[in-house]
């Protein structure tokens, strides 16, 4: 059993449980602007972030607002490196006194660099770019992923994620949201999801076998439905077995 596990939300993204969100979670990855959100969104959820003590990280997406930043847009890997560091520039320039603690890829771009290095190397370009000491940022990506092994090639700390509004295939992938089952929208499942990550390990795939992941942090999503009410399921869970929630990568 963990001690201790970061829980994070992709906010920002216009999905309007922001606000609920915030006080039950210690990560917030907001969105930059690309796939979702703008210069008003991002200083909102800054705010609302620093009112609920909660770590702000960058969450830049593949520039396509249509779908979401769900569909992979075909870039050259120096124009990924440019849309990323883009991106991230974007946040600070909303608040200059914000520390970004991290970067989380967003969408189709998460779900890319998770197999192709390629992609991979090119957010971690984008990321070193930005920052003088890139050291001091970390990137979440999923355990033994492409993001992962990069990252921690160039020097950046790793923060391995898991999910648990998600369902994942048995080769360690999330299902694809266009199948049936890729959501958890019952709060005590993913609850059950969380617990099974701190307590064994790892979860059970949608095929029922059992992956073996390590994990430091937990996401949830804010567009999912019902996600205020998941979050508060998934805090009473970790609260009951001992289990404290707090950020992985601590505000300075």
């Amino acid at each position: 059993m963990l001690a201790s596990i970061d829980l994070n939300s992709d906010l920002g993204e216009g999905a309007g449980t922001d606000a609920l969100l915030m006080p039950l979670i210690s990560s917030a990855n907001i969105a930059c602007g690309a796939h979702a959100g703008n210069e008003s969104t991002m200083r909102e959820t800054i705010a609302l972030a620093r009112r609920h003590g909660v770590v702000v990280g960058a969450h830049p997406g593949y520039p396509d607002r249509e779908n979401f930043g769900r569909v992979p847009v075909p870039l050259s890997s120096g124009e990924l490196v440019e849309e990323v560091a883009r991106q991230i520039r974007a946040l600070q320039r909303v608040d200059p006194d914000l520390k970004i603690a991290h970067v989380k890829a967003h969408g189709a771009l998460y779900n890319e660099a998770w197999r192709d290095a390629a992609v991979a190397r090119s957010i971690v370009g984008g990321v070193k770019a930005v920052f003088a000491a890139p050291s001091d940022i970390a990137v979440f990506a999923a355990p033994d992923s492409a993001l992962a092994e990069a990252a921690l090639a160039a020097g950046l700390r790793v923060v391995r994620e898991g999910f648990v509004d998600r369902a994942y295939e048995k080769d360690g992938s999330l299902r694809s949201r266009k199948l049936l089952g890729a959501l958890h929208t019952d709060p005590q499942v993913a609850a059950k999801q969380a617990l099974s990550f701190v307590r064994d390990g790892g979860v059970r795939a949608h095929d029922g076998s059992f992956l073996k992941l390590t994990v430091d942090t937990l996401c949830l999503h804010g567009d999912t439905p019902g996600a205020p009410a998941i979050a508060a399921a998934v805090r009473s869970a970790l609260k009951g077995a001992g289990v404290k929630v707090q950020a992985a990568v601590i505000w300075p």
